[in-house]
């Protein structure tokens, strides 16, 4: 028969701790357990929203161009030589006339004194032969001298004077030349590099270039539309005429701002690529830092109508889909809940939505990965761009 041996009272007293311990671990998990399985003591998330409003908005066509100078100007040789000097600063702004290049003008400054010297020898052979002529007449009349003597003295008068126009010519082109050697800016503008260095030997058959000038202080931009929607912006310039008599365009640079100036939209000059259906346009912009260069990539912004009831919302609060655009929207019992809407032109960071919302609507803007459980409640909250950092949240609301 087994003896049972009593616990030692060292051990009763551990035991009995332990069993007390756990007692109260179970107590309080079942009280933490039960706010939990409840939920009714958490508060909902804060999402910002705006409230939507109906307001007039410009629908505003963005489209890409290039930069062209109004006037461009190759300065070319006009005369033959060597190049002894250049008289200008590379990059600088140069005015119309000013000499850019100088020539050796020894040849040409030669053949001016020729040419001047043959013009005195005819003027004193006209000279001669007008006294002639004037002796005669008298002479002829008295039957002095035969009238065939006095047509022969004549002549020889005419023909002086033919000899001293056509040394007058000679001289005249021989200026010119000698002219040329002195090479002069055609327009102003600013200058690029030079194309020849000193003791370069230029042609004027040639024509070598020695450098191009370029008017940038107004610029054209080019660029390409529709003929469709070329029409519809014929159709609605007469309310969107600037003061100028053109309708007015933004351009746009690399890093998105906008340039100071606004310029005009020119509707001369427009063909429709048969290939592509696209109209070729020109806008006349203000330039006068040079903010533009030419061959320069630009976008150029036109506001091609007027919607008198449009809504903006920020570009973040739109998820944009193969399915389509959607926004979310938050009801009046609190719950957010995604809307299809129809998206037109942005501006200025905003969608210009066209249909799908309401005015006095609530459109969630910042707050998305607050909203963990699809069809719970959220604290609407005004939308702050500054505080909620719009530039960081675009991208991850765009993809969403």
């Amino acid at each position: 028969m087994r003896h049972t041996q009593p616990f030692p009272p060292s051990l009763k007293r551990i035991t009995l701790c332990t069993i007390a311990a756990l007692t109260l671990l179970s107590a309080c998990g079942d009280k933490d357990a039960a706010p939990a399985a409840g939920g009714g003591n958490r508060p909902p998330p804060e999402v910002g929203v705006i409230v939507t409003k109906f307001q007039p908005v410009a629908l505003q066509t963005e489209l890409p161009g290039r930069v062209e100078p109004v006037r461009v100007a190759q300065v070319r040789a006009r005369v033959n030589g060597v190049v002894l000097k250049r008289e200008f600063t590379e990059g600088s702004e140069v005015k119309a006339g000013q000499v850019l290049f100088r020539i050796d003008p020894a040849p040409y400054q030669a053949a001016l004194n020729s040419a001047r010297a043959s013009l005195g020898k005819a003027q004193a052979n006209l000279t001669q032969a007008s006294t002639q002529a004037e002796r005669y007449k008298p002479l002829v009349e008295a039957n002095a001298v035969s009238k065939q003597e006095y047509v022969n003295v004549v002549a020889a008068q005419k023909q002086a004077e033919a000899d001293v126009a056509a040394a007058r010519a000679s001289l005249q082109v021989a200026q010119i030349n000698s002219g040329y050697a002195n090479v002069a800016a055609p327009i102003s503008g600013r200058i690029g590099r030079a194309l020849v260095t000193e003791g370069a030997l230029v042609s004027a058959a040639e024509a070598t270039q020695l450098a191009v000038i370029q008017q940038t202080s107004t610029v054209y931009v080019n660029f390409t539309q529709s003929a469709s929607e070329l029409q519809r912006l014929r159709k609605t310039a007469g309310s969107k005429v600037g003061a100028s008599g053109a309708v007015p365009v933004t351009v746009l640079l690399d890093d998105g701002s906008e340039l100071p100036q606004k310029g005009k939209l020119l509707f001369s000059d427009v063909t429709v690529d048969p290939t592509s259906g696209q109209v070729t346009l020109r806008a006349l912009v203000p330039n006068p830092d040079n903010s533009l260069l030419p061959g320069q990539y630009v976008r150029v912004r036109l506001s091609q109508a007027e919607l008198p009831a449009g809504i903006l919302v920020p570009q973040q609060a739109v998820t944009r889909g193969t399915q389509g655009d959607t926004v979310i929207v938050v009801g009046a019992d609190g719950k957010p809940a995604p809307r299809p809407v129809k998206i037109g032109s942005q501006q200025a960071g905003n969608w210009i939505v066209l249909d799908g919302l309401k005015e006095g609507e609530k459109v969630v803007v910042d707050g998305f990965q607050k909203m963990m459980v699809p069809g719970a409640p959220v604290k609407p909250v005004p939308f702050q761009a500054q505080a909620s950092g719009v530039a960081a949240a675009a991208a991850p609301a765009a993809s969403r």
